[in-house]
């Protein structure tokens, strides 16, 4: 618990570097960072973000282009760096692991170099609970040995340990949050790289089967953009250093019962499609008591809720 009292709020946000900025979690960190009179520039590919996403805004600079550019320039007079760009989604690692390699870990070396060379105060990086895997005991709390199944998996723990070298070596403030299926509006269901939520919704909309892989009894811990958003926020003005914390709402929820949800929230009686398993892991439960103590971080919005704002978006 001191590490929380004498961490929050060291670190004013003056001016950040959003990479990934014009994509989902990215566009809802950037708007709330704009409320608050941050002057905020965003480093984008496009690949997944759109410009469309975020506010015109007198404090916004958007810039086209990749985390493996040369970020000096864009780096230079940085408070803090909220590093979520990335390749994203585990089957896509597994078609393409060196392109993704390329972006989720050079990607992130390259921004780190960056952050170093400039005297960055602080430095987010968005990781995954992905890198847990499958595990023996719920809920994964940070202290577990990681069992990264996928390619992406193991690039987001590459991240963290880069992060963790950086604070250690040349005493960067870095933290790595690991989100745990974060949904809410601005999810592009049209994506292949969108989780399941999405999808859901655009088909049942449409009085369509969503498919499920497996037998749906898979569980995941679905974290409202919102929650996410102030995490990121006391992340960035805590002095806590090298740290891992897990990002979650602690309340695990099967396919099935995300279908059964929909149907009463939607007033509809759509029976989903079992399809094949795909590699994944087969629970999810984030332990939440890190996140707590050390950046005074709580989740606000239930699942029930979180659902119901986003049909509603």
């Amino acid at each position: 618990m001191s590490n929380m009292t004498k961490g929050l709020k060291n670190c004013l946000i003056e001016n950040c570097l959003i990479t990934g900025g014009a994509g989902f979690i990215g566009s809802h960190l950037t708007e709330r960072l704009l409320k608050e009179g941050c002057r905020v520039t965003v480093v984008d590919d496009l690949s997944e973000g759109k410009w469309e996403n975020l506010p015109k805004h007198p404090k916004l600079i958007k810039h086209e282009g990749s985390i493996l550019d040369d970020m000096t320039k864009l780096v230079a007079g940085k408070d803090v760096i909220f590093h979520l760009a990335a390749l994203p989604r585990l089957q896509r690692s597994i078609a393409e692991p060196w392109q993704t390699h390329r972006v989720n870990v050079d990607g992130t070396l390259n921004l780190l170099l960056a952050a170093k060379k400039h005297k960055v105060k602080r430095f987010i990086f968005s990781s995954s609970s992905s890198v847990y895997g499958d595990q023996d005991r719920l809920p994964f709390t940070e202290d577990m040995k990681p069992n990264p199944l996928v390619p992406y998996s193991l690039q987001k723990l590459i991240g963290e340990e880069y992060c963790q070298l950086f604070s250690n070596l040349w005493g960067l403030g870095t933290i790595s949050l690991r989100y745990f299926n974060v949904y809410g509006p601005k999810m592009n269901p049209d994506s292949p790289y969108a989780n399941l939520l999405p999808k859901f919704i655009k088909l049942m909309s449409q009085d369509k089967s969503p498919t499920i892989n497996g037998d749906g009894n898979q569980t995941r811990d679905f974290t409202y953009v919102s929650d996410v958003v102030e995490a990121n926020l006391l992340a960035a003005r805590s002095s806590v250093k090298g740290e891992v914390i897990n990002i979650g709402r602690g309340e695990n929820i099967s396919v099935n019962k995300v279908v059964v949800l929909l149907n009463r929230l939607m007033e509809k009686n759509i029976q989903p499609i079992h399809g094949t398993p795909v590699v994944e892991p087969r629970a999810s439960l984030a332990g939440t008591t890190k996140a707590r103590d050390l950046l005074g971080w709580v989740p606000k919005i239930k699942f029930e809720e979180g659902i119901n704002k986003f049909v509603g978006a």
